[in-house]
């Protein structure tokens, strides 16, 4: 397929620029060629060349997603979904058709959609332990992100606030915070606003987004949907509106899986390159700060903020391996196809397949729930011991688990080997491309058992970046259907910031 994608890139780059001339060449010669939109249908070719001299360029726009459905070795419908500055979408559906002198168009099809009128939304309560009033909880100082609303996470600590870690035992016991943790204080000195404090999943050990305590924060992006966790009310918050940034943590993708469960951007940073003093942990070995924003712009400046200096690398390479997109439920790896065949069209950058042995991937996901769970009872095994029954028995059998726990270090000696392979595999300048979870966001009322199922297959995607260190983004361009899903980008140690600058 890739002489087809040069073709279609090509005449994507010519009706851009108004090169006529190309845009005659890649349409199909003679009287049968068709060309529609909502107000006509052209027929023939010298029809369709005489519209295209008469009319200007098209706006700049950016390639979301792009479908291919083979008909034939020398047939394939092209589906190319774009987006503009203006919140304007269109959909390009084409049929190429491989002839002597190459690909051409035989039939397209151009629609567009006007931008979706904003809602405004009322405060979700379920999404806040503390939710925004008339003026910003802690007010920010003079900075570049002045005015930016920032919903926090309650894992971390706020001056003057008490932690409530999502369990109301936890509050109870908790002392007021006498100064700001180390990502929240950066966000305050640049500018940042605090409106709120964000529900979690208890102690963070969950991706569902769900609270047998607080409840189940709305999900705006997939209504009567989860808005998957433990981020879940920072996600919540965010997509809705009322924060422009949310601050959350990331141990085995509970940034990751609420941004594609919400359709948000989502970046989970670098092991130990965030200050994550005054932050509630859960394994420390794999905790990391991240954020959670509507537009890459947003994200970006949150992390301008948060990280070090670092040199950004330029991507040049995409890896895409079999075994990882296999994980995912059909529909959602197609999805994520589309959106990878977008960005790499986007970059104009090469996509090469590399072998994860699935016998392996199991090896070290088992041996990172080890780790994670031995590591979760060192830290709160004396507190859930005290509370019996005051968590979510799914959550306390978690963490009971890490008591049975044995051969830890025999797990961590696995996940140093996994660690020195999956770095050795993204070098400066290559990413990894795989889904951000299994499947979109599952409903409310999906059984435990169907969770579960879920949980598991999103696990063994999302705990790569996370048993490796490595930084990974969330970008909110695959669809499942209506609802969002997430393409992630995991590259090297300390690449946050080249990640970013792919979606830039």
């Amino acid at each position: 397929m890739n002489s087809l994608l040069q073709a279609f890139m090509r005449y994507e780059r010519a009706l851009l620029a108004n090169d006529v001339p190309v845009l005659d060449e890649l349409f199909a010669e003679g009287s049968e060629t068709l060309r529609a939109d909502g107000g006509a249908v052209l027929v023939g070719h010298e029809h369709i060349a005489a519209f295209r001299a008469g009319r200007p360029g098209v706006p700049p726009r950016t390639l979301e997603r792009v479908h291919l459905r083979e008909l034939t070795p020398d047939a394939v419908v092209l589906m190319a979904e774009t987006s503009r500055p203006d919140g304007t979408t269109g959909i390009q559906t084409q049929l190429w058709q491989r002839l002597p002198k190459g690909w051409v168009v035989t039939v397209a099809h151009v629609s567009t959609a006007p931008p979706a009128r904003p809602v405004e939304l009322p405060i979700d309560p379920v999404a806040w332990r503390i939710a925004p009033g008339d003026k910003p909880l802690v007010e920010g100082a003079e900075g570049p992100l002045s005015n930016l609303r920032v919903a926090v996470k309650d894992l971390f600590a706020v001056a003057g606030q008490r932690i409530g870690a999502g369990n109301p035992a936890w509050l109870a016991e908790a002392s007021v915070e006498s100064a700001h943790a180390g990502a929240v204080a950066a966000l305050l000195n640049a500018g940042a606003d605090v409106v709120g404090i964000a529900q979690t999943d208890e102690l963070a050990f969950s991706l569902a987004g769900t609270n047998i305590h607080y409840g189940t924060p709305l999900n705006p992006a997939a209504p009567g949907r989860i808005t998957g966790g433990s981020s879940s009310g920072s996600a919540a918050a965010v997509a809705a509106g009322h924060a422009d940034l949310g601050l959350g943590t990331d141990t085995a993708g509970s940034i990751r899986v609420p941004a594609s469960y919400c359709g948000l951007y989502g970046l989970r940073t670098t092991h130990d390159v965030v200050d994550r003093s005054g932050l509630v942990a859960l394994a420390p070995s794999f905790d990391a700060v991240g954020l959670l924003a509507r537009t890459g712009a947003v994200l970006a400046a949150g992390a301008e903020v948060l990280l070090p200096a670092a040199e950004v690398m330029p991507a040049r390479e995409l890896l895409v391996a079999p075994t990882l997109m296999e994980l995912a439920a059909p529909d959602t790896r197609l999805a994520v196809e589309a959106a990878l065949r977008a960005l790499m069209l986007r970059l104009d950058l090469p996509v090469r397949e590399v072998d994860v042995d699935r016998a392996a991937l199991e090896e070290w996901f088992l041996a990172f729930r080890k780790v994670q769970s031995a590591e979760a009872w060192r830290i709160h095994g004396e507190f859930v011991a005290a509370h019996p029954g005051e968590f979510e028995p799914a959550v306390e059998a978690r963490f009971r688990s890490g008591a049975e726990v044995s051969d830890v270090e025999a797990a961590r000696s696995i996940l140093a080997e996994a660690r020195s392979q999956l770095r050795e595999l993204l070098p400066p300048g290559v990413v990894l491309a795989l889904p951000s979870s299994a499947s979109p966001a599952p409903p409310v009322d999906a059984d435990a058992a169907t969770i579960d199922t879920i949980r598991a297959g999103t696990l063994r995607l999302t705990c790569l970046a996370s048993l490796a260190g490595l930084p990974a983004l969330s970008i909110p361009t695959a669809r499942v259907g209506t609802l969002p899903a997430g393409l992630c980008l995991v590259g090297g140690p300390e690449a946050d910031r080249s990640l970013l600058a792919l979606i830039d």
